[in-house]
């Protein structure tokens, strides 16, 4: 006899294995139908399913009423622009956007085209189709539970280009069907026809039939004829591989498709499909865009504002026909724009890569960006603005807000004298070094801050007190955290950094009389129903000093570009008042620096100004100090804008020439006391003489008679 198999012999075991459990197994299964049953676990499945169902269909429908549905036509109709601080239209913000016609500018044999491909039923239901639905749904078993395409009506189409993202999930098919309803109750079927065709994507970068026409056949959309319409109506179904210009074979095979379905549902005959089949497609391309993103990294520091200060979506700002007011002045831009254009006022590295830069013009008066470039080299929609967003060490450009000022604030003069000496202070001994190691012993305040000396800095933050400083930086609008509560402050040693936009903002507060604006770019948006949505006319202001002390630290500051560290920068002919900085880098003994700054200002315009490598190492930093490196840079800067502005004349003078004049006011008014006191004491020493003489004589006579 064979002896059994390994696999006999497990199929032994388990038999025996089963024997003894099938019992257990029925027993269980009697009690669960015992306790199902008793306790009606199955009504209370379906009640939980069918409360699910409620729940869900509430918050879709909640979710299509807050829509806005009202003003989809108003918003795909107009494109989104943007005005300046005139109300003169400045450009345009758009990304599926076509030039939208009516639907009489449509020739019909296009709307046929896309009705019978896309949506056959489309004048029979009310929003969804449930064929459709359920062709979708044997898909999605089929599929083993991804959603795929089809099913969606041409309503749900334009809901989900409207409102939805392009995601394939159950929850975006709930809501595109919810959305699709409430379109259906707001607009006729002509509408939302219209609004389709000219809100679909049509591949190469166009959206509409209208600019589709003139993409790929050089004509209205009202002369197309039906085989360019079927083919049209083609790309549809997949823009990148349906579009003749790139896949001519697959267009022509889905347009004979496209022909056949048209004349299935009696919009063309047999024979006009046969017909029409047999016509070559001749491509014409005379579509020409118009780029309405004039300002590229003003529009990009425009749209976040909106998305970040006022919650809107990028998508909405894009495609819903806003109207944004702004405080752009255009030629402002567009000489800064020309500025940057100017390689020449760039350091070159060898493998190269750029030095970036980061600019912003300010009205002092109210806050409001004027102009803005935020880099160089080539443009990213929304990418790196190095205006707005970088966060960088501020160096001296920070001795103003958090030494100087506050300074001034606790009784201090523009002429007191700083103990100018390499020195430690504080309990973590903090120890600040001059340029070259050059101490003087002690220095006017005002000579500090034109030649931006390092170590009297720290020694009066550490005089007046470091809070006192810290607490002035916020102030001034500088976000702080608790470790830049340090002396290190007074040389602008943070955390986190800041941006040209944030110190622009800050020094509005000296040319405006000790108030800080707020920086901002909107002063306004309207929507495409005429309703007012962000309101920023009247601008947050803040006091952080006197106008006493604003007017000192201009006085001072015009030193910086009269005889100090800006000369360099200063173009002809203007006074400016400001401040240089730099960062020091932290490798090597190389003889340059990571950041440059200057923020320097007029009565008129504050202008913040930042230069660097997006990284800085040992084969790309910047050579020398402010004054040789962002110095060109933001003296052309101010040469092309100061001409343009009202040119007010500032309130003070330089700090040199007012101690000048009050040092020889002091002469002079030593010499006319002198002079009095001459004169005086001169009288008198006459007034003794005339009286010691005729004493004398009387002696003398009295004398002589005597003698007689």
């Amino acid at each position: 006899m064979n002896e059994p198999t390994f696999f006999e012999k497990l199929k032994q075991g388990l038999a025996v294995f089963w024997k003894w459990l099938k019992p257990y197994l029925i027993k269980i299964h009697h009690t669960r139908k015992r306790i199902w049953k008793k306790y009606h676990i199955h009504k209370i499945f379906l009640l939980a399913l069918l409360v699910v169902v409620l729940v869900t269909s509430i918050y879709l429908l909640y979710l299509a009423k807050s829509a806005n549905v009202e003003s989809l036509k108003a918003g795909l109709e107009q494109t989104t622009k943007v005005y300046d601080e005139k109300g003169e239209e400045a450009g345009s913000l758009y990304a599926q956007k076509g030039s939208f016609v009516t639907l009489d500018k449509i020739a019909p044999a296009i709307q046929d085209a896309v009705i019978s491909t896309e949506d056959k039923r489309f004048y029979q239901h009310g929003g969804f189709d449930v064929r459709g639905i359920a062709r979708a749904a044997v898909g999605y078993v089929v599929n083993r539970g991804n959603v795929v395409g089809g099913g969606s009506t041409l309503t749900q189409q334009l809901a989900k280009n409207a409102f939805l993202s392009q995601n394939q999930t159950l929850t975006r098919k709930a809501q595109e069907l919810f959305l699709a309803v409430e379109i259906e109750k707001k607009y006729s079927k002509q509408d939302i026809l219209e609004m389709y065709l000219n809100n679909a994507y049509f591949g190469n970068g166009v959206w509409g039939v209208e600019d589709a026409a003139q993409k790929y056949y050089g004509k209205h959309a009202s002369e197309i004829t039906t085989t360019e319409a079927a083919s049209i109506a083609a790309i549809l179904k997949s823009p990148s591989y349906y579009n003749p210009i790139d896949h001519m074979d697959h267009s022509i095979e889905r347009r004979n498709l496209i022909l056949d379905l048209m004349a299935d549902n009696q919009k063309i005959t047999k024979e006009e499909a046969t017909e029409a089949k047999n016509l070559p497609l001749l491509l014409e391309d005379t579509y020409n865009p118009t780029d309405g993103y004039r300002y590229k990294y003003y529009f990009d520091a425009v749209i976040d504002e909106a998305v970040n200060k006022y919650d809107l979506k990028e998508e909405d700002i894009m495609n819903k026909g806003y109207k944004i007011y702004t405080a752009l002045n255009q030629d402002y831009q567009q000489k800064m724009e020309l500025t940057y254009q100017n390689n020449n006022l760039f350091q070159y590295s060898a493998d190269g890569t750029l030095v970036q830069s980061g600019s912003v013009a300010m009205n002092p008066k109210n806050g409001g960006v004027y102009a803005l470039v935020g880099g160089r080299g080539e443009h990213v929609f929304r990418g790196y603005n190095r205006a707005t967003q970088i966060r960088v060490q501020p160096g001296s450009i920070m001795k103003p807000l958090a030494v100087y000022t506050p300074a001034l604030e606790s009784g201090y003069k523009i002429d007191s004298m700083l103990k100018d000496e390499k020195d430690s202070y504080g309990s973590d001994h903090y120890t600040p070094q001059n340029y070259n190691d050059v101490y003087l012993g002690e220095v006017p305040m005002y000579q500090a801050v034109a030649n931006s000396i390092n170590a009297p800095a720290v020694w009066l933050l550490d005089e007046i007190g470091v809070d006192k400083g810290y607490n002035k930086v916020e102030k001034f609008g500088i976000p702080l955290t608790e470790d830049d509560r340090y002396l290190g402050l007074a040389l602008g040693g943070l955390t986190k950094g800041v941006s040209p936009l944030q110190m622009a903002s800050a020094y509005t507060t000296f040319a405006n009389e000790g108030k800080r604006a707020d920086g901002h770019l909107i002063t306004k948006i309207v929507d495409a129903t005429g309703a007012v949505v962000v309101d920023n006319q009247d601008p947050k202001m803040t006091t952080v000093t006197t106008p006493e002390v604003a007017k000192d630290m201009t006085s001072m500051l015009m030193g910086v570009f009269n005889d100090g560290t800006g000369q360099n920068a200063l173009p002809n002919g203007y006074t400016i008042a400001g401040k240089t900085g730099s960062t020091e880098l932290t490798f090597g003994e190389k003889n340059g620096t990571k950041d440059q700054w200057i923020v320097g200002y007029t009565p008129d315009i504050v202008l913040s100004t930042w230069i660097g490598y997006d990284k800085t190492d040992e084969e790309h930093y910047l050579q020398g100090l402010s004054e040789e490196g962002v110095a060109p840079l933001f003296r052309s800067e101010m040469a092309n804008i100061l001409p343009l502005t009202p040119l007010t004349k500032f309130n003070t003078e330089s700090a040199q020439n007012i101690v000048t004049e009050e040092n020889k006011g002091s002469v002079d008014k030593w010499k006319d006391e002198f002079d009095k006191g001459a004169k005086y004491w001169g009288d008198k020493f006459k007034e003794g003489s005339s009286y010691l003489k005729e004493k004398s004589g009387n002696l003398f006579n009295k004398f002589k008679e005597k003698l007689n």
